[in-house]
């Protein structure tokens, strides 16, 4: 029978062989055993390996706050509409950051115009794909004419600036670039590129898909991948459009945001003064939320920074709010994604007419009514509102540019 000197003794070897391996806070554990020594060795165990897991978490959880760095909303690739002092007009991010945490990666392919791969701000988060044994792609370039498919570089600005406003939201978030726009293209030619890059995305299974182009004429074939992709659980969030246009109308519809399907969510956008812009296509029907989308500066290609306004800018502050829900809340479907964002909009009277949320993209209460939304699911449902969705005709031909002004065409 071991005496109680001897068993003092195998005590010290097993606390300092398990504080060996775990490295977790040695001193707590000390103490601990301390206090419980005149427990039974196996009573003893559990106190210790209670200890251990109590202290991984709290470490785990501190890495997670640490991950998100607050330099980042003030960088020089960031904007107004998540700078922390902006209490106005701002998506009110700072709340968001602090309730997150991680539970899943998420994945947001952009279909743009590209990528800089190296842009300070961007090169961690790029999602890289596998191509040949020698070579490792960090997008697909599906524009025509192109010459290295692998290699979606941006040669334009306008995906390496939406890229950044996703990033800036959500600073762990994974980019898949996915480029379809070619200047000298037609807009048959854009848009033939644009399915292309939707079928390898929803065939990729990403969490969401950011699509700041569009066009007036609906494609059988596009509304036919985005209907696989709400099937799949895929979110689409899609720009309303600059048409200065009520899209409600079905003569100014703007594709693929007005095919009203459940896991598409349309935005607007608004400037500082919470007003929406002149330029921005709007529906009360057919517009779900409005983010900000005036002069936002963000990340341009080599390294640069640089302001442009539309609903593109709009689209990628949303996706990347879309993001951060998915990614702390992994059990919510899509169309419980979008219910969260449309409910927890900060309602505006100037917006009220102008989407059918009423509001703009409240990151904060975002978070925090995805909680609650979960919590209620147990007991009742929230039930989400279908739009009839948008019959396609084979007979009319479809085109697709990238909404924004002319000046976003050509670097200067």
């Amino acid at each position: 029978m071991m005496n109680k000197k001897n068993k003092t003794k195998m005590d010290k070897i097993f606390v300092s062989t398990l504080i060996t391996l775990t490295g977790f806070s040695a001193t707590t554990m000390a103490k601990t055993v301390q206090r419980k020594s005149s427990l039974p060795q196996h009573m003893m165990n559990k106190v210790i390996k209670k200890q251990f897991q109590s202290d991984k978490k709290k470490q785990e959880k501190k890495k997670i706050r640490l991950s998100f760095d607050p330099s980042v909303l003030t960088s020089e690739y960031s904007s107004w509409g998540v700078e922390p002092s902006n209490r106005t007009s701002s998506i009110n991010l700072v709340p968001a950051w602090k309730t997150f945490r991680k539970k899943k990666d998420i994945v947001v392919a952009v279909i743009d115009t590209g990528i800089d791969p190296k842009h300070p701000f961007l090169k961690d988060n790029i999602y890289v794909t596998k191509g040949s044994p020698s070579v490792m792609n960090y997008g697909i370039d599906f524009s025509k004419n192109r010459k290295n498919a692998g290699q979606p570089f941006d040669d334009h600005g306008h995906g390496t600036h939406v890229s950044g406003i996703i990033k800036s939201v959500y600073p762990n978030v994974k980019i898949l670039s996915l480029k379809y726009y070619n200047p000298k293209a037609s807009g048959q030619d854009n848009l033939d590129s644009t399915i292309e890059a939707l079928r390898y995305a929803v065939e990729q299974n990403v969490d969401v898909i950011n699509y700041s182009g569009g066009g007036p004429e609906p494609a059988l074939e596009e509304l036919k991948i985005l209907k696989e992709a709400e099937r799949k659980g895929i979110l689409v969030v899609a720009a309303a459009g600059n048409e200065e246009s009520n899209i409600d109308i079905r003569s100014n519809a703007y594709y693929p945001a007005s095919y009203g399907l459940k896991n598409i969510i349309t935005v607007t956008a608004h400037n500082k003064q919470l007003q929406m812009l002149g330029s921005s296509n709007w529906g009360k029907k057919s517009v779900d939320i409005s983010a900000p989308g005036y002069r936002i500066r963000s990340a341009l290609p080599k390294g640069r920074s640089g302001y442009l306004t539309g609903t593109s800018q709009a689209t990628a502050f949303v996706s990347g709010a879309a993001a951060l829900i998915m990614s702390q809340y992994p059990e919510l479907s899509t169309e419980e994604v979008k219910e969260v964002i449309k409910q927890s909009a900060k309602q505006e009277a100037t917006l009220m007419a102008k989407c059918s949320s009423g509001g703009r993209l409240d990151a904060g209460h975002a978070q925090v009514f995805a909680a609650q939304y979960l919590k209620a699911k147990k007991t009742r449902g929230l039930a989400t509102k279908n739009r009839e969705v948008a019959q396609v005709s084979k007979k009319r031909k479809a085109k697709r540019v990238v909404p924004g002004k002319i000046i976003y065409r050509k670097a200067n």
